[in-house]
């Protein structure tokens, strides 16, 4: 798909499934691709925030990458999350994702070392001009530590194979203030994604192109139809949708986000594992409060 992939839709950040030992469950891995696929998910993305891409060794990634675009079979495209600390390392996991046949590159900022404005731009600029895939930008900076300011976007948005940016700090009037910047891309589209589960139609409605949604591991009919309601213009049904979450997202006060996903996958009787230790633990309170609203939101035919 290269350059031509369009960024758009409910981009799930799949998990990866790990055994007892904490290998990966390459099986398992199959099941989750083919489930998303089915519920209707417009991409898959491999090793980002809820796939541990923090806690797996660069050789992990590459076999990650690999199972799942062998077992997606270009139904649908696969984005690789290949930002690491440095410039150096984030080119050859980029380079090892294009030669294995990704789609898209989400290079999230770098982490622990502060940043300046200017060493982010020429970060992923050295970075975009070694190599030809699509590159999504992904700004977390709870997590990373340094945030992608929206003037630093409108000038990589004018790099030809930077193409969109992803939001994750929570904040709408970032969001708001990254589609103002991706119009400073004089040929062809800027995407802009939220990667907040809980603005993804305020995201629509202002322009943007969808989301990079960690829910949709949970509940992929679901994400998807928020999606697909807005597209369709039934709003309120989409808002409904949209609401229709807040139950889960409100158990991440329990605990790490990422933990919480993947353990509702667990409830719901995928054998997906645990998260990498350290960050695998869930209070007994928490899987309690998990329990009741995995069952009252299948009472309601959330899937």
């Amino acid at each position: 798909m290269s350059q031509k992939t369009e960024i758009k839709g409910i981009i799930a950040p799949i998990i990866t499934p790990m055994l007892a030992d904490e290998s990966i469950h390459f099986e398992e891995l199959r099941r989750q691709t083919d489930r998303l696929i089915a519920a209707g998910c417009h991409a898959l993305f491999c090793f980002g925030t809820n796939g541990e891409g923090y806690a797996l060794t660069g050789m992990e990634k590459k076999q990650v990458l690999e199972c799942v675009i062998e077992q997606t079979n270009k139904r649908v495209p696969v984005y690789a999350g290949t930002g690491c600390i440095t410039t150096r390392e984030t080119i050859a996991q980029s380079l090892m994702a294009e030669a294995v046949g990704a789609d898209v590159l989400s290079l999230v900022t770098p982490s622990f070392a502060q940043a300046s404005q200017s060493e982010l731009y020429e970060h992923y600029k050295t970075i975009a001009e070694s190599v030809h895939l699509p590159i999504v930008l992904y700004n977390i900076p709870a997590r990373t530590g340094n945030a992608l300011a929206p003037e630093t976007v409108a000038k990589l948005s004018t790099i030809d194979n930077i193409v969109g940016v992803k939001d994750s700090s929570g904040s709408f009037d970032n969001i708001l203030a990254y589609l103002e910047a991706g119009k400073a891309r004089k040929t062809g589209d800027f995407a802009t994604l939220s990667g907040n589960d809980s603005l993804i139609l305020k995201t629509l409605q202002a322009g943007g192109n969808g989301a990079v949604a960690g829910c949709a591991n949970v509940y992929p009919h679901t994400m998807v139809s928020i999606y697909a309601h807005y597209a369709n213009g039934d709003l309120a049904v989409a808002e409904a949708a949209q609401e229709s979450i807040a139950s889960f997202r409100a158990c991440f006060k329990f605990g790490n986000p990422n933990t919480i996903v993947k353990t509702a996958v667990r409830l719901l009787g995928y054998d997906v594992g645990f998260c990498r230790r350290p960050f695998h633990q869930l209070s007994d309170e928490g899987i309690a409060a998990l329990q009741a609203v995995l069952a009252e939101n299948e009472a309601k035919g959330m899937r």
